[in-house]
């Protein structure tokens, strides 16, 4: 999933619970139908720099779609930051778009609604074949043993941004392999009013992406395999205090980045003001801000000893974009129709390109722009040493309830309030509190 993310808070226990009795379909049978075979309502997530970005990518593709198919298709960018909200409205009210872009994170949640149309051999047949995709976007589009809720539309994997100059005049040869290794580079990096490591500590759901993979670095993980909530573990304490200590005990992250929320740190990376940035396939995000490919390089996210791969060494969690049809949609031939066209390997060739992802189209993947030695990283990463977040159909609940427990203890850190084995426990603690009852 992209990094604007703002998981919603109040909303999602609700909006589960009403949302499987709440969408009737657009047929009497509960599915959907072709009453209105000429149009489509499509919600876009916000991909790039800006919504107004996003229209000038898309709307060449919709039109394009339309002069092929006589469907014209209504477009709508929604923020990162309404998006679950608006989608869980939708399921619950049973009146949603056609087709709408969902972070694969939340595919496990959404499906539990019962509102998004399943995949099953038959649906994905008329968009070409299940085969078509790569496995490891396969793996985050529900949960496992049921139909995927959603059909993988873009690839994105974090690695390990950093500043070439910034990195020559401090007198470090090469990237961090390891966390000490950042660490140790990041403390020679913060200084001058400058810092080593930017970070989005206000923002619930990229605080999980990073705490995840933390904790699946220390062998641990957040839910048991039988998909019970389990966050109070001695690993899994020990690997969230060691996120959150990049600001509160190492001091490599600014403490105003306890308040970032919205690509701030993507900006200060671009404009010199940090070092290193952890994030999601920034390439284009940062060319639309001025900063010079050549200016940065790309590695992979550091592990805590060896090199990535599987086990305790993933270094990212399976990111990306899904593209769902709502069950109850007038026009199931055209929303159909259109997902075989945005899976496309020509639009994922396009698509992707424009917004720096890489295709989880494996035809697609041929063009050379997903082989230089950058996207290089992110597919390795993909196909060695990501996983996928939890697929269970509280997921969305646990971005919130454990994102906003990192928020704060970023805000603990900022505010220079100790942040300790004891506190992260008890945040811990109050997060798995907030989760459904079994």
């Amino acid at each position: 999933m992209r990094s604007i993310r703002a998981a919603a808070a109040g909303a999602v226990t609700l909006s589960l619970a009403l949302a499987a009795s709440a969408c009737g379909g657009g047929s009497p049978t509960g599915g959907g139908s072709d009453g209105a075979p000429k149009t489509l309502t499509y919600w876009a997530s916000n991909q790039g720099a800006s919504v107004e970005i996003d229209k000038k990518v898309l709307q060449p593709e919709l039109d394009k779609f339309e002069k092929r198919t006589g469907i014209e298709v209504k477009l709508e960018v929604v923020p990162w930051s309404d998006l679950l909200n608006r989608i869980l409205t939708a399921a619950t009210s049973g009146q949603g778009p056609d087709v709408l872009n969902i972070g694969n994170t939340w595919s496990a949640s959404l499906q539990a609604t019962g509102a998004l149309l399943p995949w099953d051999a038959k649906n994905f047949d008329k968009i070409g074949g299940k085969d078509r995709f790569v496995d490891s976007a396969l793996a985050s589009t529900g949960a496992q043993g049921e139909d995927p809720a959603a059909v993988p539309l873009y690839s994105l994997a974090y690695a390990l941004y950093y500043n070439k100059q910034m990195f020559a005049d401090a007198g470090i040869s090469e990237p961090p392999a390891t966390w000490d290794d950042l660490v140790a580079a990041g403390k020679k990096l913060s200084a001058d009013g400058k810092w080593g490591l930017g970070a989005e500590g206000s923002n619930p759901s990229e605080n999980i992406h990073h705490a995840y993979v933390f904790v699946k670095q220390h062998g641990a993980d957040f839910f048991t395999a039988d998909g019970k909530a389990d966050f109070t573990g001695a690993a899994t304490v020990a690997a969230v205090k060691q996120y959150v200590d990049l600001m509160a005990k190492d001091k490599i992250i600014a403490p105003g980045n306890a308040e970032y929320a919205q690509n701030q740190s993507v900006s200060d990376f671009a404009k010199g003001k940090t070092a290193m940035l952890l994030w999601q396939t920034a390439a284009a995000n940062l060319k639309s801000q001025g900063m010079a490919e050549d200016a940065y390089g790309i590695a992979p996210v550091p592990v805590q000893s060896g090199t990535p791969g599987t086990g305790a060494h993933v270094n990212s969690m399976v990111a990306g974009i899904n593209l769902a049809v709502f069950k109850n949609t007038d026009n199931l031939t055209g929303a159909t129709e259109f997902v075989k066209f945005m899976t496309g390997d020509e639009e994922q060739q396009i698509l992707n390109k424009a917004y720096s992802s890489i295709p989880p189209v494996k035809a697609a993947q041929s063009d050379p722009a997903f082989n230089t030695p950058a996207n290089a990283v992110l597919k390795d990463t993909l196909a060695k040493s990501a996983v996928a977040l939890p697929q269970v159909a509280a997921e969305s609940q646990f971005e919130t309830a454990v994102g906003t427990a990192i928020k704060e203890l970023f805000a603990d850190a900022a505010a220079g309030r100790a942040v300790t084995t004891a506190s992260v426990e008890a945040k811990l603690e109050k997060a798995q509190q907030q989760m459904p009852a079994e």
